[in-house]
């Protein structure tokens, strides 16, 4: 007996959901190289991309063409890889930051941009990366590149000063008389109104070259006074009641601000923030001895910037110094007692920077 063909209901393709894909970059100055891998660690591809507007864009549309991108881990974030991690954020990617893999690693593995890129996902993926990189997009990235600027015209003035007064020093008699015993403000002043001169003679060069260099001065302290206006400003508006804090100038506030970076909220707590800044307590016990010693780790820039806060207030704020005399009397030695003293500071600066969100219900 023939069979009877049953008829075919059509069948509807359903597409399968995208697989989560984890971006990895090993940043260069002209180019970037990524790699994607799966979730389960498989390498899917590797590619070189320009580090440009466009190079940024490609490099996104690519790796998106994978999988669901979420998460990226990129080198070097606060140099090569500044501009690329901008561009991922704003577009919604999760960037972590990477170190270089050890060199144990390294020499098992090899060495070229393709394994570091895929190196670098691996990291994020296992959970060894687990920092989030800063955002580098708001007024603290504009502190950063203002305090970079001073650091510099600040050196230059100090060596331009050190240099006046040398030149001052195997000059004519009757003219280093004449400038002996005034104030640095005022013999930079008298230097500057100095006449010049076209004689080649070794007197009137000396005039000249004081004169050039007193103006030099003059120029970096307006530089420099400009800079420190600039920046207090930009802290008024991303942390206004940094500066209220005692000991806290716009130097050291700068710092603290540049090492929290323009998204404070990535360190899930003080003590994160404390190591960050090295302040945080690392255990040295032995045997009988219980103690716990300086961190020689972390942000150095930052670390410095709360030991200054601690030695103003040292010298001027009587609550401190009673609180020395008695971890001192309870058998700390002083360099102890400062470093307990820099760690409650780190706790006071990181409540001032990230204040805790609050959690009242909004009003109906």
């Amino acid at each position: 007996m023939p069979s009877m063909t049953q008829p075919t209901r059509p069948r509807h393709h359903t597409p399968e959901p995208l697989e989560d894909v984890v971006l990895g970059v090993d940043t260069h100055k002209d180019i970037h190289v990524a790699a994607v891998i799966t979730t389960t660690g498989v390498l899917l591809d590797t590619r070189s991309f320009p580090t440009t507007e466009n190079g940024y864009r490609q490099l996104l549309d690519w790796a998106s063409a994978f999988g669901r991108l979420q998460r990226a881990g990129v080198e070097c974030t606060g140099s090569y890889g500044a501009a690329l991690t901008r561009y991922l954020h704003h577009e919604g990617i999760t960037v972590t930051e990477v170190n270089q893999p050890d060199k144990a690693t390294r020499r098992r593995r090899g060495k070229t941009d393709a394994i570091d890129a895929a190196a670098a996902a691996q990291a994020v993926l296992s959970g060894r990366a687990t920092a989030t990189a800063k955002t580098s997009d708001g007024p603290v990235e504009a502190i950063r590149m203002f305090k970079m600027a001073k650091v510099s015209a600040t050196k230059s003035r100090s060596q331009a000063i050190n240099q006046l007064k040398a030149v001052l020093v195997a000059a004519d008699p009757a003219l280093r008389e004449a400038l002996s015993g005034l104030s640095n403000p005022k013999l930079i002043r008298k230097c500057s109104e100095l006449e010049a001169a076209d004689d080649t003679a070794p007197a009137a060069a000396a005039r000249h070259t004081l004169r050039l260099l007193a103006r030099r001065i003059q120029h970096l302290t307006e530089e420099i006074n400009d800079l420190t206006t600039r920046i207090t400003g930009a802290i008024a508006v991303c942390a206004p009641r940094l500066l209220d804090r005692y000991g806290v100038g716009p130097d050291t506030a700068a710092a603290l601000l540049i090492a929290a970076g323009d998204n404070p909220d990535r360190m899930g707590s003080e003590s994160s923030f404390a190591a960050l800044c090295g302040v945080s307590p690392v255990e040295a016990s032995s045997g009988k001895t219980q103690r716990r010693r300086l961190n020689r780790g972390g942000d150095r820039q930052a670390n410095s910037a709360l030991y200054t806060i601690v030695l103003a207030r040292l010298r001027w704020d009587a609550r401190t110094r009673d609180y020395v005399e008695r971890r001192v009397a309870q058998g700390k030695t002083r360099r102890e007692a400062i470093r307990c003293l820099k760690r409650y500071v780190a706790r006071e600066i990181y409540q001032t920077i990230n204040p805790p969100k609050s959690t009242a219900a909004p009003a109906c």
